[in-house]
């Protein structure tokens, strides 16, 4: 069908950025050697192979803002909210290491933006790894003028970090204060060499991390304990929204299953989520399932497993006109507080 308009800007929620400055000063710290011999293990070597040359010819469009802005002008993207890759986490280091990190990621994204910041946002990050301190880094996210951080389904470890762990309590509390954007964006998958072929680890692990990671969130009480939180889900929540049902029953039939007030699916209108699922199907049942309201344009800009034509993908789901303008710019603006 022909989509009228936007009266607001389209924008795109989903979009990363390479920080080599955070590269260069985890190169030399121990756990370094042992974290990428673990992504290795997890992706398998013939994935590894495509990924380095893929992220290679893609470096001006996730480094040179020109480059970026080009490109976003052939896709019809108005404004991108920038997000660092998730290889940049490094859960791995210690404290001193993982303030250098969070310092330096926050600054380098805050001045990528500040080159076009008519049509750039960002977000920074926090270390996950260690609770406490990640008010610190969100605090310091927001005073160099970004809107929030990105965060993984997880911390690894022994032990690990679960977004359910009581640690992060003053995190959630802070985010809901300040109305910090909160980007759930997974990177690994604990499946670990089961999806070591045939690139599983991405297109398996990642919509599994997602609804994990949400799982915790709902049955654990944190969005009942911190209802005004901001989350944006990346790959359209990954497989909770369509499998929500279970959870559901799980609730019902349970007692064990029962740490938060209400059904599962009606926290899924408190969430907000992108829309790169790779279906239209999936994306109908997405809006369907979530609201309207809650679903937001997402490219996963620039990398292979994003859509380069994301207006296009959102036109062939076929949506009324009033959902299509939503899900292009509508929501995000008003969730970002874009002008």
């Amino acid at each position: 069908m022909n989509k009228p308009a936007l009266t607001a800007p389209t924008v795109d929620v989903h979009a990363h950025l390479l920080l080599p400055e955070v590269e260069a000063l985890v190169a030399d710290r121990p756990g370094l050697a042992e974290a990428k011999a673990l992504d290795a293990r997890r992706n398998g070597p013939e994935a590894l192979a495509v990924s380095g040359p893929m992220v290679r010819e893609r470096i001006p469009l996730l480094t040179d803002v020109a480059a970026r802005l080009a490109r976003m002008d052939a896709q019809g993207v108005d404004v991108q909210l920038v997000s660092p890759s998730p290889s940049h986490y490094h859960y791995w280091s210690d404290e001193a290491t993982a303030r250098q990190v969070w310092q330096t990621a926050n600054r380098v994204t805050a001045d990528h933006c500040a080159k076009a910041p008519e049509r750039l946002r960002g977000l920074g990050l926090v270390p996950l790894q260690h609770p406490h301190l990640a008010v610190e880094a969100l605090d310091d996210a927001l005073d160099q003028g970004l809107l929030g951080v990105e965060i993984s389904s997880h911390a690894p470890g022994t032990p690990g970090v679960e977004l359910s762990d009581p640690g992060l309590e003053p995190f959630w509390a802070r985010a809901a204060e300040t109305g910090a954007i909160l980007f759930l964006h997974p990177f690994g998958c604990t499946l670990d060499e089961r999806l070591d072929a045939w690139y599983l680890s991405n297109t398996v692990g990642q919509p599994t991390e997602n609804a994990v990671a949400l799982s915790h969130l709902i049955f654990s009480g944190v969005l009942d304990r911190h209802p005004g939180l901001k989350i944006i889900a990346a790959h359209g929540g990954g497989y909770l929204p369509t499998h929500i049902g279970r959870s559901d029953h799980a609730w019902r039939a349970r007692p064990d299953a029962r740490g938060c007030a209400r059904e599962p699916s009606s926290y899924l209108k408190d969430l907000w989520f992108d829309s790169l699922v790779h279906d239209p199907a999936v994306l109908r049942h997405l809006v369907a399932t979530a609201g309207a309201d809650r679903v937001l344009l997402g490219s996963d800009f620039p990398f292979d497993m994003g859509n380069e034509d994301p207006l296009g993908a959102l036109r062939a789901a076929d949506l009324p006109a009033a959902v299509h303008d939503a899900i292009a710019g509508t929501n995000a603006a008003a969730l970002l507080g874009l002008g």
